[in-house]
């Protein structure tokens, strides 16, 4: 059965960075584009990132564009997302989505100082 599970979430300071990962499993990852979502306490979950299948396309809100990247690694069946200059108002639960329209079960990133 499909699988995705998120890792990396942590606490850190503002201007911090952070690598969130998400491994993936049980369908042919390299076919499908994959995303990262965020739901911060008390709003609608929001859609971060969007990488296509074979890597070369990505597309960002524009409340990441230039801070945040997208990228994958179709070997190791995972996508990742590279946050940098974190602030305040990107704590969130972080979901990885696939094209399938699965989704992982979260990951929490929390920047306060």
């Amino acid at each position: 059965q499909v699988q995705l599970v998120e890792s990396g979430g942590d606490l850190v300071q503002p201007g911090g960075s952070l690598r969130l990962s998400c491994a993936a499993s049980g369908f042919t990852f390299s076919n499908y584009y994959m995303s990262w979502y965020r739901q911060a306490p008390g709003k609608e979950r929001e859609w971060v990132a969007r990488i296509s299948a074979s890597g070369r396309i990505t597309s960002y809100a524009d409340s990441v564009k230039g801070r945040f990247t997208i990228s994958r690694d179709n070997a190791k069946n995972t996508i990742y997302l590279q946050m940098n200059s974190l602030k305040p108002e990107d704590t969130a639960v972080y979901y990885c989505f696939s094209q399938l329209d699965f989704w992982g079960q979260g990951t929490q990133v929390t920047v306060s100082s």
